[in-house]
């Protein structure tokens, strides 16, 4: 059997297992961007809570993903709860770390002319440190998200979801017939995905970022 013999026998699999592997990925880079951007709000501010952060975040970072699940199957269990927990902290440091370099980067004479007429510090955050931030934030996502898709495939050695289940089989069962299809079809599933989520990302940008802030970074 072929690659495209097997991805026609299976294509309903590989369907549910994109999906389950899109959907982790997606629900885990939700919760890290809001973690990410409020430890960001709160460090900024402070070289020395900034730095704190950002060697916390890294140092996660530096963990093998497979020693990382590892540690967290006896914790809670096979399944989606070790998934969801590694990806989540796996998906921190390039959040924090923009964050801060854009929240800090915003030009004080903006946020004073803020405050001079009148906002309060809430919403001097909300209306215009974070919306000039954005950018750099959004890249940290991109990058996040990018990291995430192939640290997902490792979640199949604690019966996680998505389509390191494909590439797992494969390797499980090398010299078989369909070992290397599996493999591969995983893999590509996996690129494919990030692609589209990184497009996505591009459209993202161009909504809601103006055009001059584009300009300008670029």
């Amino acid at each position: 059997m072929n690659f495209w013999e097997y991805l026609g026998s299976r294509h309903q699999q590989l369907l549910i297992d994109a999906y389950q592997h899109a959907s982790a990925v997606f629900q885990c880079m939700v919760v890290a961007t809001v973690v990410g951007v409020v430890i960001g709000v709160v460090t900024y501010r402070s070289e020395w809570a900034g730095n704190l952060a950002t060697t916390t975040t890294s140092t996660i970072l530096t963990i093998p993903s497979l020693a990382m699940i590892g540690l967290l199957i006896p914790i809670v269990g096979l399944g989606v709860p070790p998934t969801v927990i590694a990806l989540t902290l796996y998906g921190l440091l390039p959040i924090v770390r923009n964050a801060i370099v854009g929240l800090r980067g915003v030009d004080p004479s903006l946020v004073d002319a803020a405050k001079g007429i009148g906002m309060s510090r809430l919403a001097r955050l909300a209306r215009v440190e974070l919306p000039l931030a954005w950018p750099p934030i959004l890249t940290g996502i991109r990058v996040s998200t990018q990291m995430l898709m192939g640290i997902a495939a490792i979640a199949a050695y604690a019966s996680g979801p998505g389509l390191g289940n494909e590439i797992f089989r494969g390797i499980a069962s090398l010299g078989s017939k369909n070992a290397l299809n599996q493999v591969l079809a995983g893999t590509l599933g996996i690129i494919v995905l990030a692609l589209l989520f990184d497009a996505a990302y591009v459209l993202v940008g161009r909504l809601t970022i103006p055009r001059g802030i584009r300009a300008r970074d670029d």
